[in-house]
């Protein structure tokens, strides 16, 4: 598995996104995507499902110290006083003593960001997160938390996929030497029948989902974490390291990108740069 370093974090480029997964379903992926040799699992208290996560990693028989875990804190939960009890909830769902990396899930407009990543930066002291990170933060609210955070944020959680151009902020974590994690990385399957992915893909001997998961790993700072519940999907996901995209592919895929088109866009978070 190719892996992505940022500030002495190792996070294996490819994990299992498992929103909106729960129940019986969920525990079952997660154990099949370890034996097929996944190591990254990607969970949040606002999924709902962090105990059923932690059934399938107990039912996989993978060693913990193998596995890589995210869970994020959900955003009412982010002010130094909530997020302790916050977090060991969610440790206790998971069935752990630490999880690998801990993200703000959406800034709080209630909450101030220094407020917030010094509450994080405290919950990696008292070793219950390896590392912090943030989701959905706008470049505004990043430089904000990189600035006045008293300890490093690896990763900057975002939407990403071939048709939002998201170039500014992933330049801003870069900037900040922070790496990236692309969530609904296959635009919830909608690379399927693009006709210039398609193309794409069948020079490669792929599929578009192969291609679209290929163009984010292979930019080397960019981690995807597509869903899924299928074996047979998570196959295919997993075998994107065997191919490269030329500069003209990688390039033509970016243009894609014009349209802005978000899946994900509430209200109630500041405006998307």
């Amino acid at each position: 598995m190719q892996m992505v370093k940022a500030k002495g974090a190792d996070i294996p480029a490819l994990g299992l996104g498992t929103w909106p997964m729960r129940g019986k379903s969920c525990a079952r992926a997660v154990s099949d995507a370890l034996a097929l040799g996944y190591r990254h699992i990607d969970t949040a208290q606002m999924y709902g499902n962090e105990a059923d996560v932690g059934a399938g990693i107990v039912a996989s028989g993978i060693p913990r110290g193998e596995i890589f875990i995210t869970t994020k804190v959900e955003r009412e939960w982010t002010s130094a006083k909530q997020m302790p009890k916050s977090v060991e909830d969610s440790l206790g769902k998971l069935g752990v003593d630490c999880v690998d990396l801990l993200l703000a899930h959406w800034p709080n407009p209630r909450i101030p960001v220094a407020e917030t990543v010094t509450a994080l930066c405290e919950i990696k002291r008292r070793g219950l997160a390896r590392h912090i990170g943030v989701s959905n933060y706008t470049i505004k609210l990043l430089d904000e938390a990189v600035r006045t955070a008293p300890g490093a944020i690896v990763v900057n959680q975002i939407e990403f996929h071939p048709f939002v151009d998201q170039s500014r902020i992933v330049a801003a974590n870069r900037r900040n030497g922070i790496v990236t994690t692309a969530y609904s990385p296959i635009a919830r399957g909608r690379v399927t029948g693009n006709a210039l992915i398609e193309e794409i893909a069948a020079a490669h001997g792929k599929s578009a989902i192969q291609v679209a998961l290929r163009w984010l790993v292979q930019q080397g700072d960019v981690i995807a974490i597509p869903k899924s519940s299928k074996v047979e999907r998570m196959k295919e996901n997993l075998d994107i390291f065997d191919f490269t995209l030329t500069d003209e592919e990688m390039t033509r895929i970016y243009g894609l990108g014009g349209s802005r088109h978000m899946l994900n866009d509430p209200s109630s978070v500041p405006r998307w740069d």
